[in-house]
């Protein structure tokens, strides 16, 4: 299976930027880059990662305590998205 990069996906419109939301199993990734999210005035995105409709923090995407994880550049997102697939087992599926 080629593992997809971020540039794979269609990004949707929300608030004056985008987002992209990748189920892996029972976890959603939801990748944000509008004025409002962590880098966004820079063109850089924030993930979060939720169970079910609760935002999380998992070991190895985001840092203990924090639930959210911005200023990363579309590569530290690709990279997101591959450890999300190594970490669940799960292909990305895009909402």
């Amino acid at each position: 299976m080629a593992i997809l990069e971020y540039k794979s996906f269609e990004p949707k419109q929300v608030l004056d930027g985008t987002q992209v939301i990748l189920f892996f199993g029972d976890y959603e990734l939801s990748i944000v880059r509008h004025s409002g999210s962590y880098g966004g005035n820079k063109g850089l995105y924030e993930i979060g990662v939720f169970n079910g409709n609760t935002m999380i923090n998992l070991p190895g995407i985001t840092a203990e305590h924090d639930t959210v994880k911005g200023w990363l550049t579309e590569s530290d997102v690709d990279d997101i998205i591959k450890k999300m697939y190594f970490l669940t087992g799960v292909s990305p599926e895009q909402l």
